[in-house]
């Protein structure tokens, strides 16, 4: 989802954020009013003052009504939505939600506008995909974003590197020698469980697999093992700790303080670092996450935003108007350029050139992935039984059975018990 992911990339529009939950109106004076749920600090109001103006002078027949919502209890509010008689008329989710939405039979099937105007064939997999069930596509990308290798460039410098690893053995090699003379190799958490599962999918594997329509956690496959394995190996070249995730102490915190080569986060935690400390600015670089092989960088998550139509929606057509205007390549171009985000086409990632770490974000976005396209897999996240069972390895714990045990109950929760 859009809110776990892009923690580091909001920080690069905080300062012209949109304030509080309300509405932005149209400056158009048309007869019909499509109105639209934008999640907050998604889009500058520069970008959206853009949007408004134009959209509305291509169409004088239509106002614009966009409503900012506030990410915390999201959920319920669009399921409520959904089932009431006053639905917006287009709304972003986050991509992995999409599947929540569905079940409820509250959203329009947007097949047909996909693939014939909006190229669906080429979209990102990581947001096409959580965006379509049972071969409906109910959601539409928006943008996207996932983890890069945030280093600092003086640390590579003092120990001799000049060449950024492409795979995971020179990744290893790299920061086996970065993780001496007071430094950290990489600062890794315990519990980044978003980061095991680009290991964990690198080797065939899966968090949970779907058979019949059945959900089974799937950590404890030989392949997910060998993910596991590998993020031990990483982890242990820093002094992350075990039983806690990225934001317990923030890790953009801990690489501020400038003894650390590497961190594993979006482009945009950048930002936050040379703010805890400006003698950073201008030493931060980035590279997509190694994968196996050089021929491909290794699989990540990718988080962002997918544009749903409600069914119940007064304004379906016209909302499905602005939805394929808001994903065409001109405002993807804008939205790319204006807010440091991977546009929904691999095609156009030309347009973010010269932007190092969105360009490498971009690189990634080709391997990217979702989490299980189930309905319950909110329960998983909440509970999230994947976190102590990575703290349960890390600290010694055997791995198959860790693995078995944490399986077992994401298999519960996807099933609705427990």
């Amino acid at each position: 989802m859009k809110n776990r992911i892009l923690a580091g990339a909001i920080a690069l529009v905080s300062s012209v954020a949109l304030g509080g939950c309300g509405f932005i109106p149209g400056s158009g004076s048309g007869d019909r009013t499509v109105t639209v749920w934008l999640m907050k600090d998604s889009v500058s109001p520069g970008f959206l003052d853009k949007f408004t103006r134009s959209y509305e002078e291509e169409n004088p027949s239509i106002q614009l009504d966009f409503k900012i919502q506030e990410w915390s209890g999201i959920g319920p509010k669009v399921l409520s939505a959904l089932e009431g008689d006053d639905a917006p008329d287009v709304i972003e989710v986050g991509n992995t939600q999409v599947a929540q939405y569905a079940e409820s039979g509250g959203l329009r099937d947007l097949t047909l506008e996909s693939m014939r105007d909006l190229g669906s064939e080429d979209w990102l997999p990581g947001l096409a995909q959580p965006g379509s069930i049972n071969g409906v596509q109910y959601g539409i990308p928006w943008y996207a974003a996932n983890r890069v290798v945030i280093y600092n460039k003086e640390i590579f410098e003092g120990a001799g590197i000049d060449t950024l690893p492409k795979t995971r053995d020179e990744w290893i090699a790299v920061t086996e020698k970065l993780n001496k003379a007071g430094n950290q190799g990489i600062y890794l958490a315990g519990q980044n469980w978003y980061v095991l599962a680009g290991f964990i999918w690198d080797e065939g594997g899966e968090l949970a697999d779907e058979n019949g329509g059945d959900w089974q956690g799937a950590l404890d496959t030989p392949e997910a093992l060998a993910g596991m394995e590998f993020y031990q190996e990483l982890q242990a070249l820093g002094d992350g700790p075990t039983d806690a995730d990225e934001e317990k102490p923030p890790q953009t915190d801990v690489f501020a303080k400038g003894d650390v080569a590497q961190i594993i986060s979006t482009p945009g935690s950048a930002a936050l670092i040379e703010q805890k400390n400006p003698e950073l600015k201008g030493r931060l670089g980035y590279f997509p996450i190694p994968g196996k092989s050089s021929k491909a960088p290794g699989s990540v998550f990718t988080g962002g935003s997918d544009l749903i139509v409600p069914k119940k929606a007064d304004e379906r057509t016209a909302g499905i108007a602005v939805v394929k205007a808001l994903a065409s390549e001109k405002w993807q171009t804008e939205l790319a350029r204006g807010m440091s985000y991977v546009p929904n086409k691999p095609s156009l990632a030309h347009v973010i050139e010269g932007e190092e770490g969105t360009a490498a974000m971009a690189e990634g976005a080709t391997r990217g992935r979702a989490t299980p396209n189930s309905p319950q897999w909110a329960r998983v996240e909440a509970e999230n039984p994947i976190k102590p069972y990575m703290t349960a390895v890390l600290e010694g714990g055997d791995p198959a059975r860790e693995a078995k045990a944490a399986s077992e109950r994401i298999t519960a929760l996807l099933a609705g018990s427990g």
